[in-house]
This record gives structure tokens, C-alpha cells and sequence, in this order.
């Protein structure tokens, strides 16, 4: 059975081959007594492709070598070629200047020499409580890059998410203390800040003029350990429209070989300008040279709000809280939280209840807790991922149309979506 909490989502299953790794370092289940280290996951994202038949699973991790687990996706197959739902963002509208992709082509020495400075290495620890009563630390990885040379860094929010303490760690291995300054689990942008001036801030891209084939570096932390590893390679494809969750982001691809804890580093072009947050890598034997990014157009767009306002701005939000019950008959158990989320049943209607009502609009419109949710808009809802593409494929303030059943009786119940203003 698993738990949608103000709209976000846990989730956690076994592996699975050709999956999409997130690529933070993962999380361990802890075993009896106190004070035990683990290793803390980057945060599961689902990806759903329309296409061959392969379900995206999390499975956790224990690498031997170095004592990080990683998050690992399981991968639903073929991608879709369409531009996806998410806007393009005009470069003149982010807060960070965007430049045109113009000047003389670099060596990937010369892109590694202008951009690696602005690379960091995240690692982050948060306290937990065993299902013994027990407290233990859970420490997990990733990576960022300054975007502000007064101490502003963009990562990936499923990074930092849940943790207590974030070390931010500067390429000439000066450490620093992070505050959050805001994040978004639906974009999966965060932005951290640190207490430094004059540092190299990377020279943001437009992603809007990439082309497939164009050179692609990527600077990162593999494993937790690695930090200021630099790869290369191409872009492999544009608009690469893929289902996180339930909710549709248009990535870049790129072969550039992209590890667990590579999260959240930048993805640079031939002329050295950062044009993508790296997010997640492919796993399994029968798949190679399979990563993806967020285009900076959009990760500068999130992160900009975040700075300005806390939270990003449109996103439509129910205002209640869900259980799904067709992923612990379908074998899933309860774990990592995301956005909506949650994995595709075949157990049909009346699969997912309503846990607690908390948004304004749906106390007003008579949800109470225990609602059995059959359909939305005519759709039956079989799972999460089903529940969370409808909402999301509407804008704030549209009205949704609710069947429920309640004591024995279903009820249609009209809910004004409102704004979502909190990761």
C-alpha cells in the first residue's frame, strides 16, 4: 500500500533489467541499533515511455566498494518523439542570462579548463527512525552547479530532499554548509546556498538552440566519491518526451556516460556553456549510452521562482493526500517519495482512496477522508500514475470532476484545482 502525502508520493520495488537510474546515491534499509550509517538515496523517478512494454522499478543498492546505494528506475521502454507538455522558457524571462551558443567551437580540455570550477560536490545526511524505534544517519551524494558566484547552486531536488545537514564541497576542496533555498519535487529543481563570494559561476546556454549530434560534457560526483569526473559525448536526441511519475518532462539525451551520484552536475556544450542539469542514467546489461537532462532553459526558469518566490509557479495541486492500494497487491512496498507518482496496475477503479483532505478548495467541496476514488473526468483511475497524468495535464484554477464512493453510495464531487506552492 502506498502513500500519496500532499501529493507526493512513496514508493519502492525490486530491480528490474534496462532501468533508469536517478543518479544520487541511494538509501539502505537500516537493521537493529542506533547510530548506524547508511548510505541515503537520491529520490526515485519513474519514467514511463510510450512504446515496448517495461515498467521503470526502484531498487536499493549497497555498492561494496564504496558503501553508497543508489535509487534505481525501472525503465518502460520505447521513448515518444513529441515535445512533451512543459513550455519552452523564452531565455529572456528566467532571471539568468542566457547565451546564445556563438564563438569557436572548444576541445574538451578547453570546456573541462572554463566549466570544472563551477562543478561542485553535494553530500548531504538526515536522521531517520528505524522500524525498531531505533535513530540512525542516512548520508547520500550528488552534485551542483554555481549559477551565482555570490553561493547560489542548482541541483536536483530528489538530491537534497528530506536531509538535515548539506555539505557543499567547491572544486579547490573548500567545504561549505548549504541552506536550502528552495525546491520543487515536480520539476526536480532545488537551488542551495552557501556563504562565498567570488566563485566561478557557470555561463548558462540556450537549450532551445541544441542539435542532435552537438558535443556534450558532463561534470559530476560518480559514487560519492569521484567529484570532477568529466565525460563526453553527444546530444543523442531533443524533446525526449518522457512520464516522471505520472507528470510529462521534455529531457535532452545524451550517451555522455552519466553514474549514480552524477545528479544534479551540469551538462556543458561545445562552447563550454552550461546547457543542462543532469537527472537520471539507464542501467542493465542490454542498454548502453542512455542519459538525460533537464534543459537549462526550464532549470533556470524553476530555479529562478525558487530564488524569488519559494516555490515555482502553475502547477495544479488536489489539496488531499491518497493511498494506493493496487501496488501492494501488485507486489510494490511503500519508500521514497515523489510527486504524485506510483507505478501502473492492472487491479482497475477504486484502487486509490483519499487519506486527508487539507487544500481549501477540496474541504469546500465535501472530499472527506476514506473517499474511494473511482474516475476523474470520465477516467477510471486505476493507480496514481493514472490520477497524477489527469491533474497534471490541467491548468491552476481548471475544475475536475471527481466519482467517489462513500458508504456504499457514489457521489460526483466538482474540485477546483488550486496552485501548488510547496515542494
Amino acid at each position: 500500500m502506498d502513500h500519496y502525502n500532499n501529493d507526493q508520493y512513496q514508493y519502492t520495488s525490486g530491480p528490474n533489467p534496462g532501468q533508469l537510474i536517478p543518479s544520487g546515491m541511494g538509501e539502505q534499509e537500516p537493521q537493529p541499533g542506533r547510530g548506524r550509517k547508511k548510505k541515503k538515496s537520491g529520490k526515485p523517478i519513474t519514467l514511463t515511455k510510450t512504446g515496448l512494454v517495461a515498467i521503470i522499478v526502484l531498487c536499493v543498492f549497497l555498492s561494496s566498494a564504496f558503501g553508497f546505494g543508489g535509487a534505481y528506475l525501472a525503465n518502460s521502454a520505447s521513448p515518444q518523439y513529441s515535445a512533451g507538455q512543459d513550455n519552452t522558457t523564452n531565455a529572456n524571462t528566467t532571471g539568468f542570462n542566457l547565451e546564445d551558443a556563438t564563438g569557436s567551437e572548444m576541445t574538451v580540455q578547453e570546456i573541462t579548463a572554463k566549466t570544472q570550477d563551477s562543478v561542485v560536490e553535494i553530500k548531504t545526511e538526515s536522521v531517520q527512525t528505524s522500524q525498531w524505534m531505533d535513530q540512525y544517519v542516512t548520508e547520500g551524494a550528488g552534485s551542483g552547479v554555481i549559477v551565482r558566484s555570490n553561493g547560489y547552486i542548482i541541483t536536483n531536488n530528489h538530491v537534497i530532499e528530506d536531509a538535515s545537514t548539506i555539505t557543499v564541497t567547491t572544486a579547490d576542496e573548500k567545504e561549505y554548509e548549504a541552506k536550502v533555498v528552495g525546491s520543487d519535487s515536480n520539476t526536480d529543481i532545488a537551488v542551495l546556498k552557501i556563504d562565498a563570494k567570488n566563485l566561478t559561476a557557470a555561463t548558462m546556454g540556450n537549450s532551445d538552440q541544441l542539435n542532435v549530434g552537438d558535443m556534450a560534457v558532463a561534470i559530476g560526483n560518480p559514487l560519492g566519491e569521484l567529484g570532477g569526473t568529466v565525460t563526453a559525448g553527444i546530444i543523442s536526441a531533443l524533446d525526449r518526451s518522457i512520464s516522471l511519475d505520472g507528470k510529462t518532462m521534455s529531457l535532452i539525451q545524451t550517451d555522455t556516460s552519466i553514474n549514480p551520484g552524477n545528479s544534479g552536475g551540469g551538462l556543458f556544450n561545445q562552447y563550454g556553456q552550461l546547457i543542462g542539469i543532469v537527472v537520471a542514467k539507464s542501467s542493465g546489461s542490454d542498454v548502453e549510452g542512455l542519459g538525460f537532462a533537464i534543459p537549462i532553459n526550464k532549470a533556470a526558469d524553476a530555479a529562478s521562482q525558487l530564488i524569488e518566490n519559494g516555490y515555482v509557479s502553475g502547477q495544479p495541486y488536489t489539496g488531499m493526500s491518497y493511498v494506493d492500494m493496487s501496488s501492494q497487491q501488485s507486489g510494490g512496498t511503500s519508500g521514497l517519495e515523489e510527486f504524485f507518482g506510483g507505478g501502473q496496475s492492472s487491479q482497475g477503479a477504486g484502487s486509490v482512496y483519499i487519506q486527508e483532505v487539507t487544500g481549501t478548495n477540496a474541504k469546500k467541496a465535501g472530499f472527506k477522508s476514506g473517499d474511494l476514488v473511482y474516475s476523474v473526468d470520465g477516467q477510471e483511475i486505476d493507480s496514481f500514475e493514472t490520477l497524477s497524468s489527469i491533474i497534471t495535464s490541467h491548468k491552476v484554477g481548471d475544475k475536475v470532476t471527481y466519482i467517489v464512493l462513500r458508504d456504499g453510495q457514489t457521489k460526483e464531487i466538482e474540485l477546483e484545482l488550486e496552485e501548488r506552492t510547496s515542494s
